[in-house]
């Protein structure tokens, strides 16, 4: 298919996988092979730049639209969004691809799904760099949702978009290219996002100019994907999150660790290391001792919740200095 976004020499495909159609954006043809994983309000996109140098410098990259997504089926219902929903289309992809193994790399959503997909099929993992989110302590036993709300209330951001229907409706009310700046904008402070019921995502102020790292070419890729689209696919990942909670019962106690090399790379101004407890987690023997083959955690001085972006060329050598060792 013919490339896309921003450059020649990436190329695009769709594939047939757990059920579903998904898009994914490839370049480079080295014996191994790295799989991005994009967050919200992501797409394959956010990877571009890591793309191209980890290509120049030998890897096979491939960098999908996860499921609801850009140019990937999207199901309505957000039980069709659980971690194994997600794991699933990824196992499916690499089967159909002929891949065995892969070095993951994940941010946000994407981090997520990476540590699942450790902790589920180690065995298709060589290593794993995630950015900005930690593995996440599920159980059928504790509710996110319900934790949040308990810390920061109703208007926190992850409880507001647990609200079916309202929150796209919100959406609607702002041209999508604003509404893409204003959640760029809105997760990029190490302040809990908030959104107040009164004036909802319209209300959210307009920032008096796009940051260094975002250019009107970008949140034009982005708005001409999520007008297509539309935005409850991303949002069905928060909704499915108690879901994926409940059905991790077989995994909840005993000595279920994620048995992976792994890297994690954090900005000291990322709103995920700003959470309550979050911090502390992240440097505790806790977080070792459930990734037992952790071997780096980074934490980047000024840097805001997409790393990938802010600092591409800084990200690419942490991935490439880590991997190359494998």
């Amino acid at each position: 298919m013919a490339a896309e976004g921003g450059d020649q020499s990436i190329t695009h495909s769709t594939i047939s996988t757990n059920g579903i159609n998904m898009h994914v954006a490839s370049i480079g043809a080295g014996p191994a092979t790295i799989l991005f994983l994009h967050g919200f309000p992501e797409l394959w996109y956010t990877w571009r730049h890591q793309l191209l140098s980890l290509s120049a410098l030998g890897y096979r990259c491939i960098a999908p639209d996860l499921r609801g997504f850009g140019d990937t089926d999207a199901p309505s219902s957000p039980a069709k969004y659980t971690a194994f929903h997600i794991v699933g289309d990824l196992v499916g992809l690499l089967d159909a691809l002929k891949i065995d193994k892969v070095f993951l790399v994940g941010h946000d959503w994407g981090a997520a799904m990476a540590w699942y997909f450790c902790r589920f099929r180690p065995d298709r993992v060589t290593a794993v760099v995630n950015l900005s989110v930690p593995p996440t302590r599920q159980s059928p036993a504790l509710n996110l949702v319900d934790a949040f709300r308990a810390v920061y209330g109703d208007e926190y951001y992850f409880c507001r978009f647990q609200e079916v229907g309202k929150v796209e409706s919100e959406f609607a009310e702002v041209e999508t290219g604003k509404l893409m700046v204003k959640l760029f904008t809105l997760f990029s402070k190490p302040d809990p996002p908030m959104v107040p019921r009164e004036t909802g995502f319209r209300g959210l102020p307009d920032p008096p100019s796009l940051p260094s790292w975002l250019s009107e070419e970008d949140v034009e890729y982005y708005a001409s994907k999520f007008q297509k689209s539309g935005f409850t696919g991303g949002l069905n990942y928060y909704r499915a999150f108690p879901l994926t909670g409940e059905l991790m019962g077989p995994w909840a106690g005993g000595d279920c660790k994620y048995t992976v090399p792994a890297k994690f790379i954090v900005g000291d101004q990322d709103v995920v290391y700003g959470m309550v407890g979050m911090k502390d987690y992240i440097h505790s023997e806790e977080f070792k001792k459930e990734v037992p083959l952790l071997e780096e955690v980074v934490v980047m001085e000024g840097v805001p919740h997409f790393p990938n972006l802010v600092k591409p060329h800084e990200i690419t050598q942490h991935i490439y200095d880590f991997i190359k060792r494998f």
